[in-house]
């Protein structure tokens, strides 16, 4: 910056052409100079002003406890991916409708915590009344059905028994007039003939005797088949029937243990059908978490990966136990089994930031996280020198939730730099710290 100053040094001596010879009155010239030097001074402090105004233009300056600083440090680091995590049950029940029926009576809604046998909700089970009833029946008339065929099966089995002993009595006296033949021909008291036909009747009354053992045997197993049969089948109602009255208790969907009702059916009336779920009950003594993050990082996601949980000021570990095949709405989704799924601290449905652990370095130059860093490989940061930030431009390298790593020369363990946003600073190389 140059200023021109117009000085009018034809003041400092007067002429008078009407009497040069007379002598220049000391003092007016003493005073003349004196006005001279002090322009001369003024326009040197306006030059020395204008150059600090210009420094301070150059430099500006600001109050230090405006901006957010951290120390550098050394030490270990890991590189994560942030995600986005919701609590779960590790074990959630679910309880289905036993029959097709409608939704009578909610007794508990979501979010009540329960203990076994604590009844939530009532289905209508009038229907199902009526069909145990005549099922009831149908197994008593069974049952009435297969006694009836026991004593049928006694008598034919006892008239069979009946006719097979005459028939033994029958051959025993074929036997005896046979002897009683051979007798009478030996003395001559009867023919050759009559012996024969005594044989003949003989062999006849062993084959009817012979014929009558064999459906005696075939009555007692074909009769015996069919009383297992019909006794098979009066089991199978009475199984069925245990079924529907079981199923009838099942209309007073109670709790199974202890936990938290995380859903149910509370739309009375509602027609639903065999199996349609009814109610669902966590155990609350187990946690997992339902955790999601973009999908472009879904190549650097693997089961078994180690996770790192936020709760609070403290840091549950984890791993990665199955990533969701189906990505939807650009995330990929994945659960996480916890170390300690029983903290004390786990509620269902607590949002948690979660931490992918991608890799790990044993010793590195790191510094806490602040806006200042804005994911690029290169930033410009102020580092803090006595009272003033020098502007550097460094390299960085992994990063998690709290650190990210520095890959320069520049800066050692103990310095200071601001972690603030310092883009209404990015137009100076220093920045004075008041």
């Amino acid at each position: 910056m140059v200023f021109f100053w117009h000085i009018p040094w034809h003041n400092t001596i007067e002429h008078k052409p009407q009497d040069m010879d007379r002598e220049i009155d000391e003092k007016q010239l003493k005073r003349s100079r004196r006005r001279s030097w002090t322009r001369i001074a003024i326009i040197l402090a306006l030059l020395v002003l204008a150059f600090w105004a210009f420094r301070s233009w150059l430099s500006p300056s600001a109050d230090a406890r405006d901006f957010r600083m951290a120390t550098v440090e050394r030490g270990a680091l890991e590189s994560t991916i942030a995600a986005t995590g919701t609590v779960t049950p590790s074990f959630e029940q679910q309880l289905n409708a036993p029959i097709a029926t409608q939704v009578k009576t909610v007794h508990l809604r979501s979010g009540t915590e329960v203990e076994q046998g604590d009844l939530i909700l009532e289905l209508d089970k009038s229907f199902l009344l009526l069909d145990v009833a005549a099922r009831r029946g149908q197994l008593d008339l069974r049952k009435n059905s297969i006694d009836l065929l026991q004593l049928e099966l006694d008598r034919d089995l006892k008239e069979l028994e009946y006719d097979d002993e005459i028939k033994g009595l029958q051959v025993a006296a074929a036997e005896a007039a046979l002897t009683d033949a051979k007798r009478l021909e030996k003395i001559g008291g009867a023919t050759a003939e009559e012996v024969e036909q005594a044989e003949t009747r003989l062999q006849i009354l062993r084959l009817e005797k012979a014929k009558l053992e064999n459906e005696l045997n075939y009555r007692r197993n074909s009769l015996a088949g069919r009383r297992r049969e019909v006794v098979l089948e009066a089991n199978i109602q009475e199984q069925e029937l245990q079924e529907l009255e079981n199923k009838l208790d099942l209309t007073e969907v109670r709790a199974p243990g202890p936990g938290v009702i995380t859903w149910v059916n509370e739309n009375i009336g509602e027609q639903v059908p065999e199996g349609k779920p009814l109610v669902r009950i966590a155990d609350l003594r187990s946690f997992q978490i339902e955790a999601y993050c973009s999908d472009r990082y879904a190549d650097r996601i693997a089961v078994g990966q180690a996770i790192k949980v936020r709760l609070n000021e403290e840091n549950l570990n984890g791993q990665i136990t199955n990533i969701l095949p189906a990505v939807a709405n650009n995330t990929v989704e994945f659960l996480v089994a916890l170390e300690k799924p029983d903290h004390p601290q786990l509620r269902p449905n607590m949002r948690l930031e979660v931490y992918v652990v991608t890799d790990r370095k044993a010793d590195v130059l790191k510094v806490r996280q602040g806006p200042v860093f804005k994911g690029g490989l290169r930033q410009k940061v102020f580092a803090v020198r006595g009272t003033e930030a020098e502007l550097l431009d460094v390299r960085t390298g992994i990063s998690n939730g709290d650190y990210i790593e520095l890959l320069t020369n520049e800066l050692s363990v103990g310095d200071k730099i601001i972690i603030s946003d310092t883009r209404d600073y990015e137009h100076t190389n220093r920045l004075k710290l008041n």
